[in-house]
């Protein structure tokens, strides 16, 4: 019989071997204090929302879940800043980046053009405006955008976009303009004079909604998602997804292949009161009720501020250690991660593996055409001015180690200096 060793802290009882095996994953990944996650996703989950997911399995056909779904799907509306939306929760994850959506596009045998843009800059406006009238036809049925693309940290500025597309279709720019070989049914509003091209508006808002300015209304978007391990600060397996009226109509005549993440299956049960066609995470629905409930009790203009201070401190640090953002204009600069470029004698990835190794500061890798190049900063979510200072603090150190010529302290004081001048009170303690 193989001897046995008792875990009297957790009152389990476990084979040696198993011991030695636990031991050793133990002093790989153990390190004093906390974690310091300052990855543009997942991150920091507030302890709040911890407790709220620490509760059993529930019946999901009760009257409670359905009661509980209702009032999520109400208050998910308001994060993105619409009336007439269709929220939809999805027990899945939701990340794009625009060269992965393209793939996804181009899989599921959709006509893609893509428009390109040089990686560190915006949306190529100039080359959709030129698309867009050459598409008398109208055949482009949707323009598909990441709103904020965490691989460079660029944000796109939708009212900018919004001005220069008002005059031909129903918004935006970006990523690709998608076509499929049968057409939806022209939509008409009360704006159809002012949106003259009936192609659909479809943006990847997973590192944006919650975090960033996103008008889902105003902007005239079809189709917005999100994801919880962002800006909402949950864990990942929740994809919210938001309709506008006229996507809605569009997907009753659309001949894409849908079953999963069909509409149709989630408004039947909506007109029944049950709301889930599959089976929900109850944990991660309480855990939304709580971080929800923790963004309204902020004030959702109050989180947006917030993390353009982070933001603006962040790139402040970057500037003072003498490097640069890989986000090559500042109306593009993302206020949830900043890109930095290090130079060329430099791989970022040693950067990335410094910092967790010795200073337990979990930092963003480079990614495809910037990987080795850049390491990213994630400054998004339930995360306060002193966390981020820490963080930065530990950037520096990561960086004198690895043989860059930094000052110690000087992005630290630069950053510092602008939150100790722009952070206010604390609304409750006042």
């Amino acid at each position: 019989m193989a001897p046995y060793i008792a875990f009297f802290s957790t009152l389990s009882i476990l084979p040696a071997s198993s011991f030695a095996r636990i031991t050793e994953m133990a002093d790989y990944v153990y390190g004093p204090g906390r974690n310091h996650l300052f990855v543009p996703g997942p991150v920091n989950i507030p302890d709040q929302v911890i407790r709220a997911m620490s509760r059993q399995n529930e019946d999901y056909r009760s009257p409670a879940v359905p009661a509980l779904t209702k009032t999520l799907l109400e208050d998910v509306k308001q994060i993105f800043k619409t009336t007439t939306g269709t929220p939809f929760l999805f027990p899945t994850t939701d990340r794009v980046f625009s060269l992965l959506w393209i793939d996804q596009q181009q899989r599921l045998n959709f006509n893609v053009d893509v428009v390109e843009s040089d990686w560190g800059y915006g949306a190529d406006l100039a080359a959709l405006d030129y698309k867009l009238r050459q598409d008398p036809s109208h055949s482009i049925k949707a323009i598909c955008i990441v709103h904020n693309e965490t691989a460079t940290g660029v944000t796109n500025d939708l009212s900018a976009v919004r001005k220069i597309l008002g005059n031909i279709l129903s918004f935006l720019s970006l990523s690709c303009l998608l076509s499929h070989a049968h057409p939806w049914q022209r939509w008409t509003t009360i704006r159809a004079d002012k949106h003259r091209h009936p192609a659909l508006l479809l943006v990847d808002g997973v590192s944006s909604i919650c975090a960033l300015d996103f008008r889902m209304d105003e902007w005239g978007v079809d189709v917005a998602l999100t994801g919880s391990q962002k800006a909402l600060s949950l864990p990942t397996g929740l994809g919210i997804v938001c309709a506008s009226p006229k996507a809605l109509e569009a997907s009753k005549t659309a001949k894409s292949v849908r079953v999963f993440f069909d509409w149709k299956d989630y408004l039947k049960f909506y007109k029944m009161g049950t709301y889930w066609p599959y089976t929900p995470s109850i944990q991660l629905l309480y855990g939304l009720r709580t971080a929800l409930d923790l963004i309204f009790e902020e004030g959702l203009e109050n989180v947006i501020k917030r993390h353009n201070r982070l933001g603006t401190a962040t790139r402040l640090a970057v500037e003072a250690w003498g490097l640069k953002n890989c986000t090559q204009k500042e109306e593009w600069f993302s206020d949830t991660v900043t890109a930095v470029v290090v130079p060329p004698y430099i791989d970022s990835a040693e950067i990335v593996k410094h910092a967790w190794k010795r200073y337990n500061l979990s930092l963003g890798l480079g990614l495809n055409k910037v990987a080795g190049k850049v390491f990213r900063i994630g400054h998004l979510g339930h995360l306060n001015e002193l966390q981020l200072m820490g963080a930065l603090s530990g950037v520096e150190m990561v960086l004198k180690d690895i043989g860059y010529p930094v000052k110690l302290g000087s992005g630290v004081a630069a950053a510092a200096a602008y939150l100790s001048n722009s952070t206010p009170l604390i609304p409750s303690r006042i």
